[in-house]
Protein backbone atom coordinates (compact mmCIF):
# COMPACT_ATOMS: atom_id res chain seq x y z
CA UNK A 1 0.00 0.00 0.00
CA UNK A 2 1.02 3.29 -1.05
CA UNK A 3 0.39 5.92 1.98
CA UNK A 4 -0.12 9.53 1.04
CA UNK A 5 0.29 12.48 2.75
CA UNK A 6 -2.84 14.24 4.28
CA UNK A 7 -2.82 18.18 3.73
CA UNK A 8 -4.29 19.79 6.77
CA UNK A 9 -5.24 23.31 6.61
CA UNK A 10 -7.91 24.98 8.87
CA UNK A 11 -10.58 23.62 6.27
CA UNK A 12 -9.46 20.35 8.00
CA UNK A 13 -10.43 20.89 11.31
CA UNK A 14 -8.65 19.82 14.73
CA UNK A 15 -10.48 18.78 18.06
CA UNK A 16 -9.80 19.41 21.28
CA UNK A 17 -8.56 15.70 21.60
CA UNK A 18 -6.08 16.75 18.61
CA UNK A 19 -3.01 17.13 21.13
CA UNK A 20 -3.50 14.53 23.02
CA UNK A 21 -4.77 12.06 20.07
CA UNK A 22 -0.74 12.76 18.39
CA UNK A 23 1.02 12.19 21.72
CA UNK A 24 -0.69 8.89 21.46
CA UNK A 25 0.82 8.17 18.33
CA UNK A 26 -1.77 8.28 15.44
CA UNK A 27 -0.44 7.18 11.89
CA UNK A 28 -3.28 7.98 10.37
CA UNK A 29 -6.39 10.27 9.72
CA UNK A 30 -9.27 10.09 7.51
CA UNK A 31 -11.70 13.46 6.83
CA UNK A 32 -15.25 13.18 8.82
CA UNK A 33 -17.60 16.29 8.64
CA UNK A 34 -14.32 18.42 7.18
CA UNK A 35 -12.91 17.27 10.61
CA UNK A 36 -9.88 15.30 11.18
CA UNK A 37 -10.73 11.37 12.39
CA UNK A 38 -7.55 8.99 13.56
CA UNK A 39 -8.25 6.05 11.85
CA UNK A 40 -4.80 3.74 12.81
CA UNK A 41 -2.58 3.86 16.05
CA UNK A 42 -0.54 0.78 16.01
CA UNK A 43 -1.50 -1.36 12.84
CA UNK A 44 -4.88 -1.91 11.73
CA UNK A 45 -4.94 -5.59 13.11
CA UNK A 46 -3.56 -4.71 16.20
CA UNK A 47 -5.85 -2.05 17.10
CA UNK A 48 -8.34 -4.17 15.87
CA UNK A 49 -7.46 -6.68 18.90
CA UNK A 50 -6.88 -4.23 21.07
CA UNK A 51 -10.36 -2.90 20.56
CA UNK A 52 -11.81 -6.41 21.24
CA UNK A 53 -10.15 -7.31 23.96
CA UNK A 54 -9.38 -4.45 26.04
CA UNK A 55 -10.91 -1.16 25.96
CA UNK A 56 -9.90 2.32 23.45
CA UNK A 57 -10.70 5.62 23.52
CA UNK A 58 -11.61 7.59 20.42
CA UNK A 59 -11.73 11.08 19.36
CA UNK A 60 -15.12 11.03 17.49
CA UNK A 61 -15.07 15.02 17.54
CA UNK A 62 -16.18 14.61 14.13
CA UNK A 63 -19.53 13.44 14.75
CA UNK A 64 -21.30 16.62 14.82
CA UNK A 65 -23.91 17.69 16.52
CA UNK A 66 -26.55 19.48 14.24
CA UNK A 67 -28.69 20.79 17.39
CA UNK A 68 -32.81 21.92 15.57
CA UNK A 69 -33.78 23.74 18.83
CA UNK A 70 -37.48 25.82 19.11
CA UNK A 71 -41.39 25.07 18.90
CA UNK A 72 -41.02 23.19 15.41
CA UNK A 73 -38.18 21.38 16.24
CA UNK A 74 -40.14 17.88 15.89
CA UNK A 75 -41.79 18.87 13.28
CA UNK A 76 -38.67 19.76 11.45
CA UNK A 77 -36.94 16.35 12.73
CA UNK A 78 -39.85 13.84 11.32
CA UNK A 79 -39.86 15.81 8.20
CA UNK A 80 -36.28 14.68 7.76
CA UNK A 81 -36.72 11.07 8.59
CA UNK A 82 -39.01 8.21 7.69
CA UNK A 83 -38.81 7.25 11.05
CA UNK A 84 -41.13 7.58 13.60
CA UNK A 85 -39.94 9.48 16.45
CA UNK A 86 -43.32 10.57 18.08
CA UNK A 87 -42.48 8.18 21.26
CA UNK A 88 -39.05 9.34 21.74
CA UNK A 89 -38.48 10.37 25.24
CA UNK A 90 -35.69 12.98 26.93
CA UNK A 91 -32.10 11.62 26.74
CA UNK A 92 -32.94 8.98 24.26
CA UNK A 93 -30.80 7.95 20.76
CA UNK A 94 -32.30 7.05 17.62
CA UNK A 95 -30.77 5.33 14.61
CA UNK A 96 -32.62 6.62 11.88
CA UNK A 97 -31.93 7.72 8.13
CA UNK A 98 -32.15 11.06 6.89
CA UNK A 99 -34.10 10.69 3.61
CA UNK A 100 -35.12 13.68 0.62
CA UNK A 101 -38.21 13.50 -1.59
CA UNK A 102 -37.43 10.69 -3.65
CA UNK A 103 -36.39 8.52 -0.68
CA UNK A 104 -32.51 9.02 -0.99
CA UNK A 105 -30.57 8.27 2.09
CA UNK A 106 -28.80 11.96 2.86
CA UNK A 107 -27.24 10.79 5.70
CA UNK A 108 -28.12 8.02 8.72
CA UNK A 109 -27.50 9.92 12.33
CA UNK A 110 -28.29 8.78 15.81
CA UNK A 111 -31.24 11.24 16.48
CA UNK A 112 -31.04 12.28 20.50
CA UNK A 113 -33.98 13.81 21.85
CA UNK A 114 -32.22 16.33 24.37
CA UNK A 115 -34.87 18.49 25.55
CA UNK A 116 -38.51 18.84 25.46
CA UNK A 117 -37.90 20.66 22.30
CA UNK A 118 -34.36 20.37 21.65
CA UNK A 119 -32.98 18.08 19.25
CA UNK A 120 -29.54 16.72 18.08
CA UNK A 121 -28.70 15.18 14.89
CA UNK A 122 -25.66 13.18 15.35
CA UNK A 123 -24.15 13.52 11.89
CA UNK A 124 -22.36 10.67 9.65
CA UNK A 125 -20.15 11.98 6.83
CA UNK A 126 -22.26 14.82 4.86
CA UNK A 127 -24.09 18.54 5.39
CA UNK A 128 -26.57 17.95 7.04
CA UNK A 129 -27.19 21.35 8.58
CA UNK A 130 -27.47 22.84 5.59
CA UNK A 131 -30.00 21.02 4.12
CA UNK A 132 -31.93 21.56 7.21
CA UNK A 133 -31.47 25.20 7.17
CA UNK A 134 -33.05 25.07 4.00
CA UNK A 135 -36.26 23.17 4.40
CA UNK A 136 -36.91 24.98 7.91
CA UNK A 137 -36.68 28.17 6.09
CA UNK A 138 -38.58 27.00 2.89
CA UNK A 139 -41.34 25.20 5.08
CA UNK A 140 -41.78 28.36 7.52
CA UNK A 141 -41.03 26.36 10.57
CA UNK A 142 -39.98 28.14 14.15
CA UNK A 143 -36.56 26.46 14.91
CA UNK A 144 -32.55 27.27 15.36
CA UNK A 145 -30.30 25.04 13.51
CA UNK A 146 -26.67 25.33 14.39
CA UNK A 147 -23.26 23.07 14.72
CA UNK A 148 -23.45 22.50 18.54
CA UNK A 149 -20.38 23.14 20.61
CA UNK A 150 -20.29 19.64 21.34
CA UNK A 151 -17.26 16.90 20.84
CA UNK A 152 -18.11 13.36 21.82
CA UNK A 153 -15.75 10.85 23.28
CA UNK A 154 -16.61 7.30 22.49
CA UNK A 155 -15.31 4.31 25.43
CA UNK A 156 -15.23 0.73 23.30
CA UNK A 157 -14.66 -2.36 23.98
CA UNK A 158 -15.21 -5.02 26.83
CA UNK A 159 -14.06 -3.02 29.18
CA UNK A 160 -15.32 -0.01 28.69
CA UNK A 161 -18.46 -0.25 30.93
CA UNK A 162 -15.66 -0.26 33.78
CA UNK A 163 -13.55 2.19 32.83
CA UNK A 164 -16.60 4.40 32.48
CA UNK A 165 -17.64 3.49 35.87
CA UNK A 166 -14.42 4.68 37.47
CA UNK A 167 -14.49 8.32 35.86
CA UNK A 168 -17.80 9.39 36.28
CA UNK A 169 -19.88 6.72 38.78
CA UNK A 170 -22.04 4.02 39.82
CA UNK A 171 -25.00 5.08 37.72
CA UNK A 172 -23.26 4.23 34.05
CA UNK A 173 -24.03 0.50 34.71
CA UNK A 174 -27.72 1.27 34.67
CA UNK A 175 -27.74 3.09 31.75
CA UNK A 176 -29.44 1.30 28.96
CA UNK A 177 -28.72 1.08 25.11
CA UNK A 178 -28.97 4.00 23.17
CA UNK A 179 -30.09 5.94 26.66
CA UNK A 180 -28.12 8.36 28.39
CA UNK A 181 -27.84 10.19 31.34
CA UNK A 182 -26.53 13.79 32.78
CA UNK A 183 -22.60 12.91 34.61
CA UNK A 184 -20.58 15.03 36.35
CA UNK A 185 -16.66 15.31 35.52
CA UNK A 186 -14.92 17.94 37.47
CA UNK A 187 -18.38 19.78 38.21
CA UNK A 188 -19.39 19.71 34.65
CA UNK A 189 -22.79 18.11 33.93
CA UNK A 190 -22.41 16.02 30.22
CA UNK A 191 -24.57 13.26 28.62
CA UNK A 192 -22.94 9.84 28.27
CA UNK A 193 -24.92 7.26 26.22
CA UNK A 194 -24.42 3.98 25.82
CA UNK A 195 -23.42 3.47 22.30
CA UNK A 196 -20.94 3.76 19.17
CA UNK A 197 -19.83 2.74 16.39
CA UNK A 198 -18.38 -0.56 17.28
CA UNK A 199 -20.19 -4.31 18.46
CA UNK A 200 -17.61 -4.60 21.44
CA UNK A 201 -20.10 -2.22 23.58
CA UNK A 202 -19.34 0.94 25.14
CA UNK A 203 -20.63 4.58 25.58
CA UNK A 204 -19.85 7.93 23.87
CA UNK A 205 -18.85 11.26 26.20
CA UNK A 206 -20.93 14.68 24.44
CA UNK A 207 -18.02 16.82 26.30
CA UNK A 208 -19.65 20.22 26.47
CA UNK A 209 -16.11 22.18 27.40
CA UNK A 210 -13.45 22.11 25.21
CA UNK A 211 -11.28 22.93 27.98
CA UNK A 212 -12.33 20.19 29.86
CA UNK A 213 -11.03 17.57 26.83
CA UNK A 214 -7.30 16.85 27.50
CA UNK A 215 -8.20 16.64 31.73
CA UNK A 216 -10.82 13.75 30.67
CA UNK A 217 -8.63 12.16 28.16
CA UNK A 218 -5.89 11.89 31.12
CA UNK A 219 -8.44 10.85 33.20
CA UNK A 220 -9.45 7.82 31.35
CA UNK A 221 -6.43 6.70 30.70
CA UNK A 222 -5.17 6.92 33.98
CA UNK A 223 -8.00 4.96 35.77
CA UNK A 224 -7.80 2.75 32.22
CA UNK A 225 -3.84 1.29 32.79
CA UNK A 226 -4.74 -1.79 34.30
CA UNK A 227 -7.46 -1.99 31.66
CA UNK A 228 -5.36 -1.74 29.05
CA UNK A 229 -6.42 1.02 28.31
CA UNK A 230 -5.55 2.46 24.47
CA UNK A 231 -6.23 5.38 22.11
CA UNK A 232 -8.14 3.66 18.59
CA UNK A 233 -10.68 4.80 16.96
CA UNK A 234 -13.69 3.17 14.39
CA UNK A 235 -11.87 -0.12 12.93
CA UNK A 236 -12.20 -1.35 9.21
CA UNK A 237 -11.86 -4.75 10.02
CA UNK A 238 -14.34 -4.88 13.23
CA UNK A 239 -17.07 -2.50 11.47
CA UNK A 240 -17.25 -5.02 8.19
CA UNK A 241 -17.49 -7.81 11.02
CA UNK A 242 -20.21 -6.53 12.75
CA UNK A 243 -22.18 -5.19 8.99
CA UNK A 244 -22.10 -1.84 10.16
CA UNK A 245 -22.82 0.52 7.85
CA UNK A 246 -20.20 3.70 6.96
CA UNK A 247 -22.18 6.94 4.71
CA UNK A 248 -19.96 7.47 1.64
CA UNK A 249 -19.03 3.80 1.70
CA UNK A 250 -21.62 1.69 2.16
CA UNK A 251 -24.21 3.98 0.64
CA UNK A 252 -24.79 7.32 -0.32
CA UNK A 253 -27.58 9.57 -1.55
CA UNK A 254 -27.74 7.53 -4.50
CA UNK A 255 -29.34 4.88 -2.31
CA UNK A 256 -32.22 4.30 -0.77
CA UNK A 257 -33.07 2.33 2.46
CA UNK A 258 -34.42 -1.07 1.56
CA UNK A 259 -31.29 -1.35 -0.93
CA UNK A 260 -29.28 -0.94 2.69
CA UNK A 261 -31.04 -3.14 4.97
CA UNK A 262 -32.53 -0.16 6.79
CA UNK A 263 -36.37 -1.52 6.42
CA UNK A 264 -36.31 -1.72 10.52
CA UNK A 265 -35.84 2.29 10.69
CA UNK A 266 -38.90 3.22 8.40
CA UNK A 267 -42.39 3.42 9.86
CA UNK A 268 -44.09 2.95 6.30
CA UNK A 269 -47.77 2.81 7.84
CA UNK A 270 -47.14 5.54 9.93
CA UNK A 271 -49.26 8.30 10.18
CA UNK A 272 -46.56 11.18 10.11
CA UNK A 273 -45.11 13.62 8.12
CA UNK A 274 -41.98 12.97 6.67
CA UNK A 275 -41.42 14.21 3.61
CA UNK A 276 -39.58 11.08 2.00
CA UNK A 277 -42.45 8.30 2.84
CA UNK A 278 -44.38 8.84 -0.54
CA UNK A 279 -42.02 8.15 -2.36
CA UNK A 280 -40.35 5.03 -0.25
CA UNK A 281 -44.04 3.61 -0.19
CA UNK A 282 -44.15 3.48 -4.02
CA UNK A 283 -40.35 2.18 -4.44
CA UNK A 284 -40.70 -0.34 -1.78
CA UNK A 285 -40.29 -4.06 -3.17
CA UNK A 286 -39.14 -2.43 -6.56
CA UNK A 287 -35.55 -1.10 -5.88
CA UNK A 288 -32.49 -2.57 -8.15
CA UNK A 289 -30.35 -3.36 -6.21
CA UNK A 290 -29.23 -4.85 -2.49
CA UNK A 291 -26.27 -4.30 -0.09
CA UNK A 292 -25.11 -8.05 0.92
CA UNK A 293 -21.87 -9.53 1.97
CA UNK A 294 -19.73 -11.71 -0.08
CA UNK A 295 -17.02 -13.95 1.54
CA UNK A 296 -14.01 -15.45 0.27
CA UNK A 297 -11.27 -17.81 1.76
CA UNK A 298 -8.37 -15.56 0.60
CA UNK A 299 -8.29 -11.80 -0.56
CA UNK A 300 -9.05 -11.03 -4.27
CA UNK A 301 -8.37 -7.97 -6.57
CA UNK A 302 -11.53 -6.50 -7.57
CA UNK A 303 -11.18 -4.39 -11.26
CA UNK A 304 -12.70 -0.93 -10.29
CA UNK A 305 -14.27 -2.45 -7.62
CA UNK A 306 -16.78 -3.86 -9.70
CA UNK A 307 -18.10 -7.60 -9.73
CA UNK A 308 -18.70 -9.31 -12.78
CA UNK A 309 -20.26 -12.11 -14.14
CA UNK A 310 -20.06 -13.81 -17.87
CA UNK A 311 -18.47 -10.18 -18.59
CA UNK A 312 -21.36 -8.57 -17.05
CA UNK A 313 -20.85 -6.07 -13.80
CA UNK A 314 -23.29 -7.56 -11.28
CA UNK A 315 -22.27 -5.71 -8.20
CA UNK A 316 -20.44 -2.52 -6.85
CA UNK A 317 -17.78 -3.01 -3.87
CA UNK A 318 -18.44 -0.67 -1.22
CA UNK A 319 -16.04 -2.21 1.87
CA UNK A 320 -13.92 -4.87 1.90
CA UNK A 321 -10.69 -5.93 4.52
CA UNK A 322 -9.36 -9.30 5.66
CA UNK A 323 -11.28 -10.56 8.39
CA UNK A 324 -7.93 -12.20 11.30
CA UNK A 325 -10.64 -13.73 13.55
CA UNK A 326 -12.47 -15.87 11.33
CA UNK A 327 -9.56 -15.82 8.02
CA UNK A 328 -12.00 -14.67 5.69
CA UNK A 329 -12.14 -11.92 3.01
CA UNK A 330 -15.32 -10.38 3.58
CA UNK A 331 -16.49 -7.58 1.85
CA UNK A 332 -19.94 -5.38 1.31
CA UNK A 333 -21.20 -5.21 -2.24
CA UNK A 334 -24.32 -3.32 -4.06
CA UNK A 335 -25.00 -6.43 -5.98
CA UNK A 336 -28.07 -6.21 -8.95
CA UNK A 337 -30.85 -8.16 -7.22
CA UNK A 338 -31.67 -9.71 -10.60
CA UNK A 339 -28.58 -11.43 -10.04
CA UNK A 340 -28.99 -12.11 -6.52
CA UNK A 341 -32.62 -14.10 -7.40
CA UNK A 342 -30.52 -16.82 -9.49
CA UNK A 343 -27.01 -17.16 -7.92
CA UNK A 344 -25.77 -17.78 -4.18
CA UNK A 345 -22.19 -17.12 -5.07
CA UNK A 346 -19.43 -15.11 -7.85
CA UNK A 347 -16.59 -16.30 -8.72
CA UNK A 348 -13.34 -13.64 -9.14
CA UNK A 349 -10.06 -14.89 -10.58
CA UNK A 350 -11.30 -18.80 -9.93
CA UNK A 351 -11.84 -17.87 -6.26
CA UNK A 352 -15.48 -18.59 -4.90
CA UNK A 353 -16.95 -16.11 -2.84
CA UNK A 354 -20.22 -16.98 -1.08
CA UNK A 355 -22.88 -14.10 -1.46
CA UNK A 356 -24.54 -13.88 2.35
CA UNK A 357 -26.91 -11.11 4.26
CA UNK A 358 -25.54 -8.90 6.28
CA UNK A 359 -24.57 -8.47 8.93
CA UNK A 360 -22.37 -12.01 8.60
CA UNK A 361 -23.42 -14.97 10.37
CA UNK A 362 -20.13 -16.48 11.09
CA UNK A 363 -21.61 -19.89 12.33
CA UNK A 364 -23.32 -20.29 9.02
CA UNK A 365 -20.21 -19.14 7.25
CA UNK A 366 -17.67 -21.44 8.79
Amino acid sequence: MTYKILSISRRTRKTPFTPRVEAAGVKGYTVYNHMLLPTIFESNEADYWSLCQDVQVWDVSCERQIEVSGPDSERLIQLMTPRDISQAVIGQGLYAPLCDENGAIINDPVLIKFAADDWWISIADSDVRLWARGLAQGSGLDVKIREASIWPLAVQGPKAEELVTRVFGNEVPGIRFFRSKMLEFRGKAMMVMRSGYSKQGGFEIYLNDADLAEPLWDELFAQGQDLNVRAGGPNLIERIESGLLSYGNDMNFNHNPFECGLDAFIDLDADIESMSLPALRAIKGRHVHQLVGIVFDQPVEFDDFRVEADGEAVGDVRSQVWSPRYEKFLTMVMMKREFLRENTSVTIDNNIGKIVDLPFDFDAIA
